[in-house]
C-alpha cells in the first residue's frame, strides 16, 4: 500500500483505550466561542447517537502534499463523522471495497489497518471538494460500507469541459460551492494550489469510560 505522510494530530476530549473514551474537558474554542460541537448538534445529524452530539473530536493540520490513505473510521464511533475543514481546500473521495478475494497488482488494501487485506477500488465512487469553513456529515452507507481518503498533492487540476476526464470523479458538489472563483475553477478547468488546512474530526463514541472504571482497570 502507498505509504502516505502522517499529519499532525491532537486529539480533543479525550483519549480513546480499548474501544471506550477516557474523557477529558474539551477546550473552550470547541464547546464555548465559536461552540463547534453545539453548532453541529444543531444539525440534527447526532440525534440518533448515544450522547446526541460529537464527545471526542480529532483535530489533523495538513500540509501542502499530505493526505490520509483510504480508510473506515472502526467501530468505536457511531455511524456518523462531521468533518469541518479549516485552512485550505481540499478533495475528499469515498471508495468502495472491490468484489471478489485478494487484490490485483497495483491496488491497495485495508491490509495495514486490518490484516485482511480487503481489495480497494481505486477508482472513488464520489469526491466533495471541502471549502474553507465548510462541514460535511458523513453517514448512512457511506460510513458504513465505504472508505474515504485525501490524495497527497500538492494541488488539484481539473479538466476543461471537452477535455479528456482526470483521474479523479466529477466533484459532487460543484452546485454548492460558496466561492464563485472556485467554482469556476471545478467548472471551466484550472488548478487549485493546497495551503496549510486544519480539520476538525468530530464524532460520538459510544462507550464512555468512569472514573471508577479506570480505577478498575489499572488495578487489573
Amino acid at each position: 500500500m502507498e505509504d502516505y505522510a502522517q499529519p499532525s494530530a491532537a486529539n480533543l476530549g479525550g483519549e480513546i483505550m480499548k474501544s471506550r473514551l477516557l474523557p477529558q474537558p474539551m477546550p473552550p474554542y470547541i464547546v464555548e466561542f465559536p461552540d463547534v460541537i453545539g453548532r453541529i448538534q444543531q444539525t440534527g445529524a447526532f440525534h440518533g447517537s448515544p450522547h446526541g452530539r460529537p464527545n471526542h473530536v480529532i483535530l489533523n493540520e495538513y500540509l501542502p502534499g499530505q493526505g490520509i490513505m483510504p480508510h473506515e473510521d472502526g467501530p468505536s464511533y457511531h455511524p456518523v463523522v462531521a468533518t469541518l475543514s479549516l485552512g485550505s481546500h481540499a478533495v475528499f473521495h469515498y471508495y468502495a471495497y472491490k468484489a471478489g478475494d485478494g487484490a490485483q497488482e497495483g491496488q491497495e488494501t485495508t491490509a495495514a489497518m486490518n490484516g485482511q487485506g480487503r481489495p480497494i477500488d481505486p477508482a472513488p465512487v464520489a469526491s466533495v471538494l471541502l471549502e474553507p469553513r465548510s462541514l460535511i456529515i458523513t453517514t448512512g452507507a457511506l460510513y458504513v460500507n465505504h472508505l474515504h481518503g485525501i490524495d497527497e498533492v500538492e494541488e488539484d487540476a481539473f479538466p476543461a469541459p471537452g477535455a479528456a476526464p482526470g483521474p479523479s470523479p466529477a466533484i459532487a458538489n460543484v452546485g454548492r460551492l460558496g466561492s464563485d472563483a472556485t467554482r469556476r475553477v471545478v467548472q471551466d478547468g484550472g488548478i487549485l494550489r493546497r495551503e496549510a488546512r486544519y480539520s476538525l474530526t468530530c464524532r460520538d463514541v459510544a462507550r464512555v469510560m468512569s472514573a471508577a472504571g479506570l480505577a478498575v482497570g489499572l488495578r487489573r
